[in-house]
């Protein structure tokens, strides 16, 4: 319902200001046509997506070992405290331009831009995690000799879980928004690539065309896979008594 409200709303501003500067939303929508079936839009969101893949991915798996790391071991927690606090208050453009000067404009450059940017985050937030875990299950591992795999697969993990999805969902919406800025800034293609061309051009219909394409498969990756996780995640968690 609210999606209908929004574009009939874009629709009657269309209408009120007329232009090439205010297009409308079926003239978005022809564009998008346009640009998936002789245009590079199929291409650059494959490349987007890889990226964002890759990050998310990398950075996942090593800030969740790091927040387990830092959430069992006091002495390494307050030594890497002030570098987190770094890494989550250093700004994206910064780290990317850096690389980008370091390292050249290439592929690496921009997925450990990506992942420096997110790893603090999935660290911190799995760092709480480890903190809130009941010990109660740690001495049912113990009591029962849980090996250290079995213990992480069954006692630790299930209790995490919240604390995973939390660090996915938020690294998402982060490392949509980087790798799109890290792509205008420099890449040999991708969504943020094409519409910093576009942008060169003032084509504001094929910059919205582009935005609302990957908004739309950001969309869609939410409801398919994080809403559903979401709404199992209880039957999952071990309950607390």
């Amino acid at each position: 319902m609210s999606v209908a409200v929004g574009l009939l709303t874009w629709q009657a501003l269309a209408t009120a200001f007329p232009g090439r500067l205010f297009p409308a939303p079926s003239a978005v929508a022809l564009e998008i046509w346009r640009l998936a079936t002789t245009g590079p839009l199929l291409a650059d969101l494959g490349k987007t997506l890889t990226r964002v893949a890759i990050g998310f991915v990398v950075a996942m798996l090593l800030g969740t070992a790091l927040g387990l790391a830092l959430g069992r071991n006091r002495t390494l927690d307050r030594l890497a405290a002030p570098w987190l606090v770094v890494g989550l208050n250093l700004p994206a453009i910064v780290l990317a331009i850096a690389l980008y000067i370091w390292l050249g404009l290439s592929e690496f450059a921009l997925i450990l831009a990506v992942v420096l940017n997110k790893l603090p985050l999935v660290a911190t937030t799995l760092r709480e995690g480890v903190r809130n875990l009941d010990p109660r299950y740690d001495e049912l591992a113990q009591a029962h000799r849980l090996s250290p795999g079995r213990r992480l697969r069954l006692v630790v993990l299930p209790q995490l879980l919240p604390f995973l999805v939390a660090a996915a969902r938020t690294g998402l919406a982060l490392i949509w928004k980087i790798v799109l800025v890290f792509e205008v800034l420099g890449s040999d293609g991708g969504v943020g690539f094409r519409i910093n061309v576009m942008f060169q051009f003032f084509d504001i219909t094929g910059i919205l065309a582009m935005t609302a394409s990957f908004v739309a498969v950001v969309i869609a990756f939410d409801g398919l896979v994080l809403r559903p996780l979401d709404q199992r995640m209880d039957r999952w968690r071990p309950a607390r008594t």
